[in-house]
């Protein structure tokens, strides 16, 4: 159970996992980066990775997700 004005140990739990989350855009731009497979000149496909890659992570997170 959740409080108000708190961090207990449920809302640490789920501000680490949207953490990772976030960071996997990051994370790939900087792998491609590394490999050679992106150039962070091209602006439109740089801010693509960084969208799609967190939301796939998630979307995937929730598909898993059931009873």
């Amino acid at each position: 159970m959740q409080y108000k004005f708190s961090f207990d140990k449920e809302s640490l739990i789920k501000i680490g996992k949207g953490a990772l989350i976030a960071f996997t855009g990051a994370g790939a731009i900087a792998m491609l980066e590394f490999i050679g497979t992106i150039n962070i000149d091209n602006v439109m496909l740089t801010s693509f990775v960084a969208w799609l890659v967190p939301v796939g992570i998630n979307a995937i997170k929730e598909w898993k997700k059931g009873a």
